[in-house]
């Protein structure tokens, strides 16, 4: 068996773990192995462990590697960590079901702009077609195969270069460019609205997972790029305290000192003062914006809303100018906030659905495990194989000895299962 028909599953410094990929049917896993494809995993007898031995292996030493008693624990949710299908499910109003890529958010935005631009009638703005657009704002001529999107279209590149073309759009054609470009924008939100439903979602027993290696005097700290509200509903339901950045007050408004806060109380009758901090506590940066955030009526201040009720939501939608977006307000607050999370000591960092493409995010994350002697980094993905420049370069950081391990998992998969619960005897 070749060496390129081996899946990793974890990889350290001094340990990696592989599954066999069969060449013919690709879903078949049935060897395991440790380092290359020389040593195989076996049992004493001699005989080769099946799927369930080996995933108590790794999570062995997932354990291992996240169970130090950090003082300073921060997850990074990326976009990934929403994904369930890969189909794209709605319901009656437009409102994904569940998450999906942003390829098939791209799949919807060409089929809901076809649709529009070829049945408009009097109560229905007119749009261009994506093609219209590709081809006016000078991204591509041909950006479809077949009545399908090629291969090449990216639309976090296809959204950067509308939004530059905009102000050479000609006077006659800026209404319906306006049009189109918002409509591409509804789309985009209808895509991450969906609701958090235990069913279709493993975030409160990730969560849980989380709640065990905090200490209740140091708030887990979250940060996702994602707009959706997965990480809150499931907090809610339960019955955790979430610092978000808004003021606790009938109309939440956006202050970055409320991540410095905690919730003690006073032990009664105790002469040292000793205070008590209240668990599942948890700090949520959320670094992008939010379907449920919106600029107040004055422009002065950015208030938290039920997303229902939101018009237009502050959010930084995909596209490659996302590090300018990030030095706009509120952004540039939670930056900084989680850039000095990374440089704390005896901090771990667990990221989970996050590809690290996004260039702003993941230099600073590449800089903090270079320069944070006390920084420990646990990147999980459904593949660890190399993926960008960035991912090359953690690689490279894990083999010189940087804290830096990785593991295929996914949050609404395996993830919890790994990093939960006791040590398993092999």
């Amino acid at each position: 068996m070749d060496e390129d028909k081996l899946e990793p599953v974890w990889l350290s410094k001094n340990l990696k773990l592989y599954q066999a990929l069969d060449p013919i049917d690709r879903n078949n896993k049935n060897k395991f192995y440790k380092n290359d494809i020389n040593h195989e995993l076996k049992k004493d007898n001699d005989s080769a462990i099946d799927s369930v031995e080996f995933k108590k292996i790794v999570k062995n030493e997932s354990l291992k590697f996240i169970n130090n008693k950090f003082d300073n624990i921060v997850v990074l949710v990326g976009a990934g960590a929403s994904v369930t299908d890969n189909k794209f499910k709605k319901d009656e109003n437009g409102i994904a079901r569940a998450g999906v890529t942003v390829a098939k958010i791209a799949d919807e935005v060409l089929e809901e702009l076809s649709n529009e631009s070829s049945s408009l009638n009097e109560d229905q703005a007119a749009v261009f077609s994506l093609e219209e657009m590709a081809s006016m704002s000078k991204y591509d001529d041909n950006i479809l195969n077949e009545d399908k999107l090629n291969d090449k279209f990216n639309l976090e590149d296809f959204l950067s270069n509308i939004l530059a073309y905009e102000k050479f759009v000609p006077e006659e054609d800026k209404e319906k460019f306006n049009n189109t470009k918002n409509a591409i924008l509804d789309i985009i939100i209808k895509a991450t609205s969906y609701n958090y439903d235990s069913n279709t979602f493993n975030h409160v027993k990730f969560l849980n997972v989380l709640s065990k290696l905090t200490r209740p005097e140091n708030k887990l700290n979250l940060v996702t790029t994602n707009y959706d509200t997965l990480l809150e509903d499931a907090a809610e339901s339960m019955k955790w305290t979430v610092f978000d950045g808004f003021s606790f007050s009938q109309t939440p408004q956006f202050d970055s000192t409320m991540f410095d806060w905690n919730l003690v109380k006073e032990v009664p009758n105790v002469k040292t003062n000793e205070n008590i901090y209240k668990i599942n506590v948890a700090n949520l940066l959320k670094i992008h914006g939010s379907l449920t955030w919106e600029r107040s009526k004055s422009g002065k201040n950015i208030i938290r809303k039920n997303k229902n009720s939101v018009e237009r939501p502050i959010m930084v939608f995909p596209s490659s100018n996302k590090y300018a977006q990030s030095y706009q307000e509120p952004y540039f607050d939670l930056f900084n906030k989680f850039q000095n999370l990374l440089h704390k000591p005896n901090t771990l960092l667990i990221t989970t659905g996050f590809s690290f493409a996004d260039n702003h995010i993941a230099r600073m994350i590449i800089s903090a495990i270079q320069t944070n002697d006390g920084l420990s980094a646990l990147i999980t993905d459904f593949s660890i194989e190399s993926q960008n420049g960035n991912w090359h370069e953690l690689e490279t950081a894990m083999n010189n000895y940087y804290n830096v391990a990785f593991l295929k998992a996914t949050l609404n998969n395996d993830l919890s299962d790994y990093l939960g619960g006791p040590m398993d005897d092999n």
